[in-house]
């Protein structure tokens, strides 16, 4: 069986993100400076807890347990993640407020109702150009969003690789086999070689010797399962390369 998929996915379908909505009543403006872009770049944005005005918990932004929802601001773009389908969009910051212009989505059904609205749910809670506040704890920093109904969105900052490693890193092929090796300490490790694609997303050149790696982190291995995954690769003097899954570009099983 073998299953390709696309390097770069593309983009379907706009979900209007255009709609303006009037401040909620009593709610006042954050008195600190709008949040810098490059805090909001140095961190994924976890969902962590979501009320309504109410202050009862909105169980509807929680059905993916150990995968919450998730924002990533990057070059002037916001993506969301962990929902039913990927969505990313243009935002800007202006008068306390996210402002988030239309934003394209993948078209993949998924089976669980709950999962299914989740795009829904969020769409119109960014649609709401909701007061956006950043507090500095620490590594921890936490960032809330505040809609014109009331809900009240309570995300934990988690450094990105790029944070963690002090720089950006470069993106490489690997190709991973589907059986494990051992490797230090009698322990399993993925058996690994570099692969090339050009432009048009084709193979070209000689792959590289096959050889062990530790781990490739938010990467699961199953045995009997070959893939190919686009990671990105930290170098350090002191300390060995760590490699990041960015994409699972084709998985097969021989």
């Amino acid at each position: 069986m073998r299953r390709h998929l696309p390097l770069l996915p593309p983009l379907a379908v706009a979900l209007a993100i255009c709609a303006s909505a009037p401040p909620a009543k009593g709610a006042t403006m954050p008195d600190d400076t709008p949040p810098d872009a490059t805090l909001l770049a140095s961190y994924h944005w976890q969902l962590a807890l979501a009320t309504d005005q109410g202050g009862q918990r909105i169980n509807a932004l929680f059905v993916r347990p150990g995968k919450p929802v998730q924002l990533d601001f990057v070059d002037g773009r916001l993506s969301v993640r962990n929902a039913c389908n990927g969505m990313g969009g243009s935002y800007r910051i202006e008068d306390g407020r996210l402002m988030v212009g239309p934003m394209m989505h993948t078209m993949m059904a998924c089976r669980e109702p709950g999962l299914n609205q989740l795009d829904g749910l969020i769409g119109q809670r960014l649609a709401s150009h909701p007061v956006i506040v950043v507090t500095k704890n620490g590594d921890m920093p936490q960032l809330q969003l505040r809609t014109a109904t009331g809900d009240t969105l309570d995300f934990t900052g988690v450094p990105t690789a790029e944070t963690r490693y002090g720089g950006p890193g470069t993106l490489a092929f690997l190709e991973v086999a589907a059986q494990t090796v051992p490797c230090q300490q009698s322990q399993a490790c993925l058996n690994v070689r570099e692969v090339h694609y050009d432009t048009s997303g084709l193979k070209t050149g000689t792959p590289g010797d096959w050889h062990a790696l530790p781990a490739i982190e938010g990467y699961t291995h199953q045995d009997g399962v070959h893939n190919i995954v686009r990671v990105k690769r930290y170098s350090s003097s002191n300390a060995p390369a760590a490699y990041v899954l960015d994409t699972v570009v084709e998985t097969s099983i021989p």
